[in-house]
């Protein structure tokens, strides 16, 4: 049992490594939409005072 104990070891440690890019790529992505949301928010207000 004791060689099969560094293996799972391994196999923890990439999963964790692999969850933790993958939250840190949708976390980019997420703030990505966000800005460009939060971009077309403005530049709308910016026409409505132009308008006005």
């Amino acid at each position: 049992m004791p060689q099969m104990a560094p293996m799972m070891w391994d196999l923890l440690f990439i999963y964790f490594m692999m969850s933790f890019m993958l939250m840190n790529i949708l976390i980019y992505f997420m703030q990505k939409k966000l800005i460009k949301k939060m971009k077309t928010w403005n530049y709308k207000n910016n026409e409505m005072n132009w308008k006005w």
